[in-house]
């Protein structure tokens, strides 16, 4: 199946998605867009912020992802980077979190939008992989900031 490449305006910045990939020939918009924040004890963590917000620490995808839910509608992941990665260096640990809706088929609707990403200006940091739940990929913004795109699973 052929996924049609995401597109983006050119006279908004940051960049809003006009143009959707389809999952299964269904047409789809990103969801929403959060922040991730890697950290080694993710509960306790997530338990801070949440306190700190006054908002609620909520379990996420797995075990080692968490989700504290902000008031107006904002929402911070904080998770577990995998163990098969090397853990983050200080100062790429908070990123902007690009949310695809969730597909069958997550590498693949993650590759068709990173084109125009590319063509942004982003660069690929760590290219598209999946994981437990669905795929992802890093990226470098045109200033070098960290930006991570995931595309969960169904």
């Amino acid at each position: 199946m052929h996924l049609p490449r995401m597109r983006f305006k050119d006279s908004i910045v940051p960049y809003v998605v006009s143009q959707t990939i389809s999952c299964q020939f269904i047409s789809m918009k990103p969801t929403s867009i959060t922040w991730v924040l890697a950290a080694h004890e993710p509960e306790s963590l997530a338990r801070f912020y949440a306190r700190a917000f006054g908002a609620i620490a909520e379990p996420g995808f797995s075990p080692q992802h968490w989700r504290v839910t902000l008031v107006d509608g904002g929402c911070l992941e904080i998770y577990r980077p995998s163990r098969s990665r090397p853990f983050p260096v200080r100062g790429r640990t908070l990123a902007p979190c690009l949310k695809l809706p969730a597909c069958e088929h997550p590498l693949e609707q993650l590759g068709a939008c990173l084109p125009d990403l590319i063509a942004s200006g982003a660069r690929v940091h760590q290219p598209p992989r999946l994981e437990s739940f669905g795929a992802e990929a890093w990226l470098e913004d045109p200033e070098e900031n960290p930006l991570l795109v995931v595309a969960p699973s169904v």
